[in-house]
């Protein structure tokens, strides 16, 4: 059994001005809510201090995003937390939704220079970007999505697209909430185009939202389209072979996604 996450302790929340006694535990036990204020442990110092930074001077049209929260000092990471403004909203399958935010917020982070913690990533999920896209090989194991990836990884072809900063991870962070644009929380930046973070929101919604198969075709217009899909999906099956705590069942969802992806290859 996972030990109970310690929440923030005084000194931090004293920090980020959320002199809330009683800290509450969000859904996936990472981030606590302290009122308006929302604070999660920094894995990486520099990688957090950067998002903090971009998301707040980021602009994006019609699209909210989680404005980070500086500290009285004006630190954005204290003692290993980081901090951001509670968004309202809530999690609905809007799947076509998320990925018009997706490039939305894509079309105004662009603009952003490569940030340099990105080449240190070796996490399991920069491994498995590294991966899907050919820039390093790992054994995988078979039977937890090892036998797929190696089938698929063969029909990747060169692609002609421009990285730039985008959010990895959109499936599970778009909040919506009535009369307001959707709102982007827990930024995870990879050097990829926009495109295959599209992609990866419309793989995620097929294997474990629910979405109907048609969502592979509405967004085939992008650039490159199979391609991406394809890197998607890769992405996903080494995440799940790489993480111990995958599932035969979430591997089942990615099996179903990947006979949608191989109609359009």
């Amino acid at each position: 059994m996972s030990p109970t996450p310690e929440p923030p302790p005084p000194h931090v929340r004293a920090a980020f001005g959320a002199r809330v006694d009683d800290p509450e535990l969000l859904a996936g036990g990472v981030a606590w809510r302290c009122g308006e204020i929302l604070l999660k442990p920094a894995v990486n110092t520099a990688e957090a201090a950067w998002v903090a930074q971009t998301l707040d001077l980021l602009e994006p049209d019609e699209v909210r995003v989680a404005r980070p929260v500086r500290s009285t000092d004006g630190r954005w990471v204290v003692s290993g937390w980081s901090a951001s403004r509670n968004l309202d909203g809530r999690l609905e399958p809007r799947h076509d939704d998320v990925v018009a935010a997706s490039l939305r917020l894509h079309a105004a982070s662009r603009f952003l220079a490569r940030p340099r913690f990105l080449a240190a990533r070796q996490d399991i999920y920069a491994l498995a970007d590294r991966m899907a896209w050919g820039d390093e090989e790992y054994v995988l194991p078979e039977e937890k999505g090892g036998r797929l990836y190696d089938v698929l990884a063969g029909s990747r072809r060169e692609v002609q697209l421009p990285a730039q900063v985008v959010h990895g991870d959109l499936f599970g962070n778009v909040l919506f909430s009535d009369g307001s644009a959707p709102g982007i929380i827990d930024f995870t930046p990879y050097w990829r185009p926009a495109e295959w973070a599209a992609a990866v929101a419309v793989l995620d919604a097929l294997a474990w939202g629910g979405a109907d198969a048609a969502i592979v075709e509405r967004w085939s217009h992008l650039s490159e389209w199979p391609q991406v899909l394809l890197r998607a999906l890769l992405f996903r099956l080494a995440v799940h072979a790489l993480h111990p705590r995958s599932t035969s069942t979430s591997l089942t969802g990615l099996e179903r996604a990947s006979q949608m992806v191989l109609e359009v290859l």
